[in-house]
């Protein structure tokens, strides 16, 4: 009792502290969110107003108030005079508040202070057939800088660009002020709002943990596999709601696991059973098939083709059905391995040479290659990858095996190779499951979509691993564990 109270205590803090938590950072997060939308919002509209006030007053001037002699369509940028141009910046400076460049060609003529070299290029360049701005920095102080080309009337009536060009810098001191307020601003909110979420925080932690709490233990424990874990329905708030929920779904769950169990249990008795009570019949149609398949060389054509049908039909069942059994033990879990160290070579071409494969199959594996393996599983295994490559791939089929003993512990890799086309991209992920073939169109051939999953299942009985790959074919690799040779 005296150990677990602190426990208590710690788990009680370290929830009430993460539910602060959260209501902090939701509120730091809406705050953020709040205060930089309405941040944004009024630094482009105050940019923007500064920028569009700038822009009408220049225009304005360049329109209306500049002196005649500067838009005389004969004017001659050799004989521009001084006066009017010191006229002109005057004018610009007081309507806009700024300081401004005059030129002619590209000769300043009337300056302010500031330098051609203050202009951005590119304002430059657009300056050079009509108006913009642009906002820069120089000094360490905000300014607006606007530039434009004065335009004068020609003699049939149209307008042309004349020598002048002006440049106007207006100061964004003030609206960066008043941004900066409302950054202060701002985070006087925030920090209001911030202190209001950790008491409101506080206050909600003692009201909430209890129930949380007793959710949490339950569903640990429905998650180890209680499906007996419930608990207790008090109130009428959201979190009784939650509890009843949760009871109901716990319920629901306990019932569908054991039903999903209890037919499981069932679908496997009875593929095993099936399987089991067909062998009898099978090995008599087996023993008859044999004789069947020697008459129909005697037969008519016709009845000879379908004798040789009903043949290779009832081994294609009888292989099916061992299949089946093979699945059925493995699912029961009843496989038991028989390890023992064979030569992996001999092992190889004794799998090729019983099923007359030797022709379409080559065997790479050094002489005095060993390895620990359950010699029945390792046949089955390899049976089924070579078959699988034979039947839908392209011989030769390659057998390669190696001994890899920089791994910890030593492994044996063998790999299956065929010259296929190999398996479709979408077929890769399933290719083990049962009943999946490579080739949908396949389905009447001779293979019982369980081969892979067999020698997939009977791998993993090993402690080893089974993948596939495309590499100009179809390749399988089997990892088979070795034990550490003092235990061989």
């Amino acid at each position: 009792m005296t150990g677990s109270a602190p426990r208590r205590r710690r788990g009680l803090f370290s929830l009430r502290l993460r539910l602060v938590g959260a209501l902090t950072v939701m509120a730091l997060v809406s705050t953020l969110l709040a205060s930089g939308i309405g941040y944004v919002l009024f630094h482009r509209a105050l940019l923007q107003q500064a920028q569009d006030t700038a822009l009408e007053q220049v225009r304005q001037v360049l329109t209306h108030q500049v002196p005649p002699v500067l838009v005389n369509p004969a004017l001659d940028p050799g004989s521009v005079p001084q006066q009017p141009l010191e006229e002109l910046a005057l004018e610009l400076r007081r309507r806009t508040q700024g300081q401004a460049l005059v030129l002619v060609e590209d000769t300043v003529r009337v300056s302010s202070g500031l330098r051609l070299e203050d202009v951005p290029g590119e304002l430059r360049e657009l300056s050079e057939t009509g108006i913009g701005c642009q906002r820069v920095v120089l000094s360490g102080q905000p300014w607006l800088v606007v530039g434009a080309r004065v335009h004068v009337a020609d003699p049939d009536g149209g307008t042309r660009q004349s020598p002048l060009r002006v440049f106007v810098f207006v100061s964004l001191s003030s609206q960066e002020e008043q941004i900066s307020r409302l950054q202060t601003s701002l985070a006087q909110a925030g920090g209001c709002a911030l202190v209001a979420a950790v008491v409101v925080g506080i206050l909600l932690a003692g009201s909430v943990l209890r129930p949380v709490r007793a959710l949490r233990d339950a569903a640990h424990r429905l998650g180890e596999g209680d499906l007996t874990a419930r608990i207790e329905e008090r109130g009428g708030d959201e979190l009784a709601d939650l509890a009843r929920t949760f009871n109901r779904s716990a319920t629901a769950l306990q019932g569908g696991v054991e039903e999903l169990r209890r037919l499981e249990s069932q679908a496997r008795r009875f593929a095993a059973d099936v399987s089991h009570e067909l062998r009898t019949p099978l090995t008599s149609l087996t023993a008859l098939s044999d004789v069947l398949e020697d008459e129909a060389r005697q037969m008519r054509p016709d009845a000879g083709t379908a004798a040789r049908v009903v043949v290779a039909e009832v081994r294609r069942l009888r292989r099916l059905v061992e299949d089946l059994l093979e699945i059925s033990r493995l699912d029961a879990g009843v496989s038991v391995l028989h390890l023992d160290e064979i030569a992996v070579g001999e092992a190889l071409l004794e799998c090729v040479h019983s099923r007359g494969w030797a022709g379409r199959v080559e065997v790479r594996a050094a002489p005095g290659l060993r390895a620990s393996v359950d010699p029945r599983r390792f046949d089955v295994i390899l049976s089924n990858l070579v078959g699988n490559a034979l039947r839908h791939g392209v011989p030769p089929v390659t057998v390669t095996a190696r001994l890899d003993e920089l791994r910890a512990p030593a492994v044996l890799e063998v790999q299956v190779r065929d010259r296929g086309p190999g398996i479709p991209p979408e077929k890769l992920p399933d290719i083990f499951e049962r009943f999946v073939k490579a080739d949908s169109s396949r389905s009447g051939g001779g293979g019982s979509g369980l081969g892979l999953s067999i020698a997939h299942a009977n791998a993993v009985l090993h402690g080893g691993t089974l993948t596939v790959h495309n590499d100009g074919g179809a390749v399988f690799t089997l990892v088979l564990p070795q034990p550490a040779k003092e235990n061989r």
